[in-house]
């Protein structure tokens, strides 16, 4: 189980990663000069009208949304882990998915937040990121 506060230390460790609070939900979001890689979501009501027509329901505990590499990975990682991983009607056609925090584990947690910010990240920094994790 991950917490906001465990997404908050794993993406500020991230080099260049800052938070900022605010934006139409007043809720935090980590991100790099060029753009977002992570957020706390909450529905809209568009997104609890359109869950309820598919039969779903919001998940309780906090959910995070989260940048990918492309709607492919975005589809690869749903299909392994729809326990903790889901996607809703908005993100169709974006390379992004939304996080269960109370259902995935810190460690897994990282790995994706990791992911997010190599996407975004410029190149020679993430090189070197990934070079002294011996990950290059």
């Amino acid at each position: 189980m991950a917490t906001i506060e465990d997404v908050r230390a794993i993406a500020l460790a991230l080099p260049g990663v800052t938070e900022r609070t605010g934006g139409h939900t007043g809720e935090p979001g980590w991100r790099l000069p060029n753009g977002q890689i992570a957020w706390i979501r909450g529905p809209s009501a568009t997104d609890l009208r359109q869950l309820t027509a598919l039969g779903v329901t919001w998940p309780e505990g906090p959910v995070l949304g989260l940048r990918v590499g492309s709607l492919e990975e975005k589809e690869a990682l749903l299909a392994a882990e729809p326990g903790a991983l889901f996607t809703i009607p908005h993100f169709d056609g974006y390379p992004g998915l939304l996080v269960q925090l109370d259902v995935i584990d810190r460690d897994r947690l990282a790995e994706i937040i990791a992911d997010a910010w190599l996407e975004r990240a410029p190149v020679l920094v993430a090189k070197q990121w990934l070079d002294e994790r011996g990950l290059a």
